[in-house]
């Protein structure tokens, strides 16, 4: 089928796309309209953590599809409820509001979290957040995200968001005052270069916060939902916090977020917060089938073994051709190339042939992996192969 059959002029541009249409998937492989084949490590942006069209996703989608779509936020439904209940047992958390997207629930998070300033902390709003942090695409979470040039886009940005270093304490204390109500980070910063916040940083992040009495809210979008190796990324650091957010992973390719909260966080009053699609059961369905995957005996540990899998073959590869060496955890990670080559080694891997490689360069000078959190050690071979007669032609 040739491409130029798609009327492509009809979408708004928004960034450069390849002349491909993918047409289906399954587990860790993608075809395009030409009937080719792509080995997936990029899986959505960490979106698809059972690959695509799971089995287990797709027969609750089918059932919940017999039976409600959407009854509306006002009301309760199985689904939504079910899906609150698994999470709130498998964390540290008393409360869910489910929300459509990560940026969505990034958004309730603040507003979370400056409502209970109001109450409790005379009327405190600002919410630290990090340099080359990623929180969202909203007006509020562009501005609370630290990546460089977003302070301009669409300025002006909304206030209250001072900006400190990861992995440095002490530019965190500096920033409260009276008026600071929270501190945000990703315990991994994926869009920033996959960059995670060491175990000490977290754990002094956490007596710091509590002695200020400040909220601590950990933005999971990307981090969540076993990517890490642990059902939430929080959980490397032995540490509880206050608010979490989570995206991506936990409706496996289909639109659900969540904002999580302690009990005494949890404070929205009527009319706060909503949304028409919020918790519909149709998502909460899936939610609640990759949950249960994800929670299933042995499935965390299988990560966490494939993950250290593929780390021990990116150090081999970083060795082997002088590369900087490789950072992440479970399966996030990063291959640092020490030079700006990472944008060539994508459009290469992706135009290879017979089958192509979907790579994705979060920085010039490295490459982020996500692959499907069940992805098979002959598929990180495979994957390694290919990157290597990459590798071959530059």
């Amino acid at each position: 089928m040739n491409f130029n059959e798609y009327p492509i002029e009809s979408l708004m541009y928004i960034t450069n796309r390849p002349e491909i249409v993918f047409t289906h998937g399954k587990g860790s492989w993608l075809y395009d309209n030409n009937g080719k084949r792509y080995l997936d490590f990029i899986q959505g942006w960490a979106v698809n953590c059972l690959g695509h069209c799971n089995e287990g996703m797709i027969e609750a989608l089918n059932q919940q599809a017999k039976l409600l779509f959407n009854p509306s936020p006002a009301f309760y439904n199985e689904p939504m409820v079910r899906l609150a209940a698994l999470l709130t047992q498998h964390s540290c958390f008393d409360k869910v509001f489910f929300a459509n997207s990560g940026a969505e629930a990034n958004e309730g998070a603040i507003k979370l979290a400056r409502k209970w300033g109001k109450k409790f902390k005379d009327g405190a709003f600002e919410i630290i957040t990090f340099d080359h942090s990623f929180h969202g695409r909203t007006l509020a979470t562009m501005s609370a995200s630290g990546k460089p040039g977003w302070d301009t886009i669409y300025a002006p940005q909304v206030p209250g968001f001072p900006k400190a270093d990861l992995n440095d304490i002490a530019s965190v204390e500096k920033l409260i005052n009276a008026k600071t109500v929270a501190v945000m980070l990703e315990p991994i910063q994926g869009e920033g270069g996959v960059i995670p916040a060491t175990r000490e940083f977290m754990q002094q992040l956490r007596e710091l916060t509590r002695k200020h009495n400040v909220l601590l809210i950990v933005d999971e979008v990307q981090s969540g939902c076993g990517r890490a190796g642990t059902l939430f990324a929080y959980e490397l650091s032995g540490i509880e916090p206050d608010i979490m957010t989570l995206g991506k992973g936990i409706g496996g390719g289909v639109p659900l977020a969540a904002l999580l909260a302690k009990a005494e966080v949890a404070v929205f009053e009527a009319g706060d917060q909503g949304g028409t699609y919020n918790g519909n059961p149709l998502m909460t369905a899936v939610g609640y089938s990759v949950i249960a995957q994800l929670t299933a005996p042995g499935f965390l540990e299988g990560v966490r073994a494939r993950g250290e899998y593929l780390r021990a073959k990116l150090l081999e590869l970083s060795e082997e051709r002088g590369f900087k060496g490789e950072r992440g955890e479970g399966l996030l990670r990063a291959l640092l190339l020490g030079k700006d080559i990472g944008n060539q080694i994508v459009e290469k891997a992706r135009d290879m042939q017979p089958d192509g490689l979907l790579l994705n360069a979060a920085r010039p000078n490295l490459l982020r992996f996500m692959p499907a959190l069940n992805v098979t050690n002959e598929e990180i071979d495979q994957m390694m192969a290919m990157l290597r007669s990459i590798l071959d032609t530059l």
